[in-house]
């Protein structure tokens, strides 16, 4: 497979996730979030054709496939206006990290329901006073006899609400140096001492925010995904999924929000002819039509480079593809609603909701800042500032 050339399977996909796509569409979303619930319609219909679990092993009910297909399906759904932000976290994050790493029982008790979406799984690892760096991760675990003791607080986390578990990251101390060490833990939603509070966001979006707070959470010994001694690999193992995705949801948004502001351009006539046809109106449309594409690029290379077993290469791309997908995004939404003019602000053409909402990918899962730090130590050999 070519990271550029897409297959006829991928090319299929993709048609059939905007089918998808297209009969739910930006009004049912709108509608969803109105009515303050979640795209459990939308959700189980993805589920029942397979696309949830495009990702996840054919043996435990999954397709098979790998990030590249389930960032096709996020990105086509995302430019019908009806983007799925969990599939970012259950299926890419969660779903990669226990089939990667999990044991027999954790695959065999998760896999087959994230794969058909009757199971959600959150993810935790932003806490209040670390922001992008995870070496300042305070939620700590201890051992006691045959349990784990988990304390610490999460923010920032989708989802919790609907998620039967959060995907916990804490820090466990190694026995032979001392110091502390990532580990990933399965939290069930009603675990004692577990608790969850909404954060309220300036954000329109079906899948809420909240901080968690872990108090003396008692979990058994099988709550530990994998290896103690490989939490570092598992954890990045999770956050090159959730680069690429980001991407993907990014690009998605950004075509939504152009196809917009062109098929209104072709129609609104103010001097004798569309606004489309004069130059300061097309430009830069054409322009983020190219920005985005170019982004396209960079999230296929990411993805493939994932799904070849690839870390260390995908781990470069996949920073790179969200930087250049929120980027274009951004400038996408913002050109959109320029493009409008008034008629960008109103409820009616949906787009003035993308204004904050686009910039989200800027911040999150990191910033770009961190970014541009990560290309130009890792790729350029740049010293460090910090």
């Amino acid at each position: 497979m070519s990271p550029v050339i897409e297959t006829d399977e991928h090319q299929a996909l993709r048609s059939a996730v905007a089918a998808l796509g297209a009969h739910y569409g930006r009004d049912y979303l709108a509608k969803v979030v109105a009515e303050q619930r979640h795209p459990t319609e939308l959700w189980y219909e993805a589920a029942k054709l397979g696309y949830l679990g495009v990702n996840i092993p054919e043996e435990y009910g999954g397709g098979g496939g790998g990030i590249a297909e389930l960032a096709i399906v996020l990105e086509e759904l995302g430019a019908a206006g009806c983007p799925l932000l969990m599939l970012v976290v259950s299926p890419a994050i969660c779903g990669t990290v226990i089939a990667r790493f999990g044991t027999p029982a954790q695959k065999r008790s998760w896999l087959p329901g994230l794969a058909d979406g009757t199971r959600t799984m959150a993810f935790g690892i932003t806490e209040p006073d670390a922001g992008s760096n995870s070496h300042r991760i305070t939620t700590t675990a201890r051992r006691d006899g045959e349990e784990w003791v988990l304390t610490g607080r999460k923010v920032f986390v989708s989802g919790v609400d609907i998620a039967d578990a959060t995907l916990i990251v804490g820090r466990t101390e190694d026995a032979r140096t001392g110091k502390l060490k990532p580990c990933l833990f399965i939290v069930p939603r009603d675990t004692p001492g577990f608790g969850r509070r909404p954060i309220d966001m300036e954000l329109s979006a079906a899948e809420k925010q909240f901080e968690l707070t872990l108090d003396d959470v008692r979990l058994p010994a099988d709550a530990l995904v994998g290896d103690e001694d490989a939490g570092l690999l598992q954890l990045f193992a999770g956050l090159n999924p959730e680069r690429v995705m980001t991407a993907a949801f990014s690009i998605g948004m950004g075509r939504f929000a152009l196809s917009r502001a062109v098929a209104y351009a072709r129609d609104r006539t103010v001097f004798k002819q569309p606004i489309g046809a004069h130059q300061a109106i097309a430009h830069p449309l054409a322009q983020a039509h190219i920005d985005l594409e170019l982004a396209r690029l960079m999230t296929q290379k990411a993805a493939f480079l994932y799904d070849s077993g690839d870390d260390v290469a995908a781990g470069e791309a996949a920073n790179m593809a969200k930087y250049a997908a929120a980027e274009a995004c951004v400038k996408a939404v913002d050109q959109a609603v320029h493009t409008l003019g008034g008629n960008g602000l109103t409820q009616e053409f949906g787009l003035a909701s993308l204004v904050t909402a686009s910039r989200v990918a800027r911040i999150a899962p990191v910033s770009r800042e961190m970014i541009l730090n990560y290309v130009s130590h890792q790729t350029l050999g740049l010293p460090k500032s910090y």
